[in-house]
C-alpha cells in the first residue's frame, strides 16, 4: 500500500474525514454536476455518472441534493460550469504531485496551487513533468473481516482473479485489490456477491516509483503541502508518489 493511501486512511481514522464532511459533499457534488453535463443524466448510459452517484451516497449525500446536480449538469438547471484541470508539481525532497481541479475560474485556482508549492518549499512543474510516474488503476480495499467469516488470501485471490484483478496486497486490516480501471466495477461485485465488505473502491491514479521519507521532519514537510492542497475548495484529488515508514508516519499522525 503506497505511503498517500496508508496517510489517507489514517487521516479518516483520525476523523479529519469526518471534520470535512461539508467540503467532501461539495467537492462530490461537482464531480456529479460534471459527469452529468459531459455524459448526459442518464446514469445506465452514463458510467462517470453512475461511478460518481455510487460515491456521493456512499458519503450520504442526500439523493435530492444528488438530482439537483445532475440537473445542473444536465442544462434542467441553472448553475455555475466547471472546468476539469490538473496541475503537476513537487513537493519537497523531490516528491511528485499531481492535483485535479474542478474549477470556475482557471487562473484564480492555478495561482492559489501555484502559491501552496512555492510557500511550502515545493514548486509547480510544467505538464508531463511528473505524470509518467503514475498509472490509472481501480484499487479496492477489503476488510479482513468478512460478512461471516475472515477473509483469507486465498479466497480473495479466487474471487479477484476470476473477475479480471491484477494485484493483491497485504494492508494491515484490509486487503488492496488492484485492477484495470475499467474492469474495477465487475471486480467490486464479484467480492461483493462472495460475501466480501468492500470499504471502498475506485479508480485512482497510483505512483510507479516512490520516494522515501525516512525522518519525521521530512514527512511532515511532505504532508503539509499535500494537506493545504487537498483543503483547497477547487481541488479533488491530490495524488503522490511519497512513502513513508510505518514507525515514522505513527509520529506524524499523533
Amino acid at each position: 500500500m503506497s505511503g498517500h493511501s496508508k496517510w489517507a486512511t489514517i487521516k479518516h481514522k483520525k476523523g479529519a474525514a469526518d471534520k470535512a464532511r461539508g467540503k467532501l459533499f461539495a467537492k462530490l457534488i461537482r464531480q456529479v454536476e460534471v459527469a452529468a453535463r459531459e455524459g448526459g443524466g442518464d446514469s445506465d448510459a452514463n458510467p462517470t455518472l453512475r461511478t460518481m452517484f455510487q460515491k456521493a451516497r456512499e458519503a450520504s449525500v442526500p439523493l435530492d441534493t444528488i438530482e439537483r446536480a445532475i440537473k445542473r449538469g444536465t442544462g434542467e438547471l441553472e448553475g455555475v460550469r466547471y472546468e476539469q484541470v490538473s496541475y503537476e508539481g513537487y513537493a519537497p525532497h523531490g516528491v511528485a504531485v499531481i492535483v485535479e481541479c474542478l474549477t470556475d475560474n482557471r487562473n484564480r485556482t492555478g495561482s492559489d496551487i501555484r502559491t501552496i508549492f512555492s510557500k511550502n518549499g515545493g514548486s509547480m512543474a510544467e505538464p508531463g513533468a511528473v505524470s509518467w510516474q503514475f498509472e490509472r488503476k481501480g484499487v479496492i480495499l477489503v476488510s479482513k473481516k468478512g460478512a461471516s467469516a475472515e477473509v483469507t488470501e486465498d479466497d480473495l485471490m479466487l474471487a479477484a482473479l476470476e473477475a479480471g484483478a491484477e494485484d493483491i496486497s497485504d494492508a494491515g486490516d484490509q486487503w488492496q485489490v488492484t485492477t484495470p480501471p475499467s474492469d474495477e466495477p465487475a471486480v467490486r461485485a464479484a467480492l461483493e456477491e462472495a460475501g466480501m465488505i468492500v470499504d471502498s473502491a475506485e479508480v485512482t491514479l497510483v505512483a510507479t516509483t516512490t520516494v522515501p521519507l525516512e525522518s519525521e521532519n521530512d514527512a511532515r514537510q511532505v504532508l503539509r503541502v499535500i494537506d493545504l492542497l487537498e483543503e483547497h475548495d477547487d481541488v479533488q484529488n491530490v495524488y503522490a508518489n511519497f512513502d513513508i515508514p510505518d514507525s515514522i508516519l505513527t509520529m506524524v499522525s499523533v
